[in-house]
């Protein structure tokens, strides 16, 4: 479905514009016109990570007027791997101000505005406002989850996309003309049962494929050539090297863009909503949590425990907690790993972060081994407390 362009045209392009651009000039469905639009327009990358990074650089190559970069963390040396607007110079600084500094080596025609902090109920719809179109790059439901609900609510398009893996996928929802971000999916997932980047990993060029999409799809909507991802859903296998295009149809019972919904606002809580970790964890955990200091002490003192660690294989190899012994959570939930539990120890689990082992502990206590504890942090916080010569990841 062919759409009209998003933004009108700026008055001129100077000398120095059409020098840089002429190879979009002499693209008949670009041309002057078209340049003329991207010139006028004002974006705004939600994230300057893994998809934030290559969208960020295509949009300024392009002309995009105007970008906006919304992000409240620091370069980490991990994050080397997939964000490629940052470098190793950049380790320490916010992302967002590494990023301005490479769109300024890629075009400083470009006008970059630094949004240097979170996303919230409180900035969300007032940060939208500025911009024409949202490009989103989260890695996280709650914030997914809010800003579709800030677009829709706002009457704004955005162009989404997620990766994990080898996998990704990519659409654009405008309520005005299609689907929106809940008509896909209604429902988050059950807590744990996605895990994020950081947790499952990701291979780094995927996020220039996913975010290559984005940036295509965001200059189809500003210049209103070709067929967006309006109503389709864009599913990528890196490993088979295949695309796959699923339709998605406006739900007609969707709680925000339905015809009688129920979301009219932005929720109070999105956190709650996506809901970290599940009912039974958050109740499991109570009382049966220890700090990667009380672990310590019961090393050193000879206490007598059994250190399950329940992250994947790749993670061990990668750090591990002197003493532990690798039960992925999987095998614990499928009741799978229950008899490698030794009923005469203290059973410690941990993670990387305290999530998985939370669920792991959940289910360990429906199995009877009510004495289990989980630790804070997992092995994060032993790295950055206990053990700082430990590799992080």
């Amino acid at each position: 479905m062919a759409l009209p362009p998003l933004v009108e045209p700026a008055a001129e392009l100077s000398v120095d514009e059409i020098r840089r651009y002429s190879r979009h000039l002499i693209i008949p469905d670009v041309g002057m016109d078209g340049q003329k639009r991207l010139k006028n327009a004002k974006v705004l990358a939600v994230g300057a990570g893994g998809l934030g990074s290559p969208t960020l650089l295509y949009l300024a190559a392009a002309g995009v007027g105007t970008l906006g970069i919304i992000d409240f963390d620091t370069v980490d040396e991990s994050n080397l791997q997939r964000q490629i607007i940052h470098g190793v110079s950049d380790v320490g600084t916010p992302k967002a101000e590494s990023a301005a500094r490479s769109i300024a080596e890629v075009n400083p025609l470009v006008n970059v505005v630094i949004h240097n902090t979170a996303l919230d109920r409180d900035n969300v719809k007032e940060i939208f406002s500025q911009y024409d179109l949202i490009v989103d790059g989260t890695d996280n439901f709650a914030t997914r989850y809010m800003v579709n609900d800030a677009a829709v609510l706002l009457g704004k398009p955005y162009v989404w996309g997620s990766i994990y893996r080898f996998d990704g996928q990519a659409s654009v929802f405008w309520e005005e003309h299609g689907p929106c971000y809940r008509c896909l999916y209604p429902e988050p997932p059950p807590p744990g049962m996605v895990p994020s980047c950081a947790e499952g990993g990701v291979l780094g060029v995927l996020c220039a494929s996913i975010g290559s999409i984005q940036v295509n799809e965001a200059i189809k909507l500003i210049t209103g050539i070709g067929e967006p991802l309006v109503g389709r859903l864009m599913v990528y296998d890196a490993l088979e090297m295949e695309y796959r295009k699923i339709k998605v149809r406006k739900d007609p019972n969707c709680a925000l863009c339905g015809e009688n919904p129920t979301v009219t606002d932005l929720l109070e809580d999105y956190e709650d909503f996506c809901g970290a970790v599940s009912d039974e964890a958050q109740e499991a955990v109570h009382g049966s949590t220890i700090t990667v200091r009380e672990l310590k002490d019961w090393q050193d003192s000879g206490k007598d425990i059994f250190l399950a660690d329940v992250r994947e294989p790749a993670e061990w190899e990668i750090n591990r907690i002197p003493g532990a012994v690798l039960i992925p959570k999987g095998e614990i939930l499928s009741g799978e790993a229950l008899s490698k539990f030794p009923q005469d120890k203290q059973i410690v689990l941990h993670c990387k972060s305290g999530v998985r082992s939370a669920e792991a502990l959940a289910a360990l206590k429906a199995a009877g081994f009510k004495d289990a504890v989980h630790v804070q942090g997992g092995i994060v916080s032993w790295v950055n407390t206990i053990d700082p010569s430990l590799p992080s990841y």
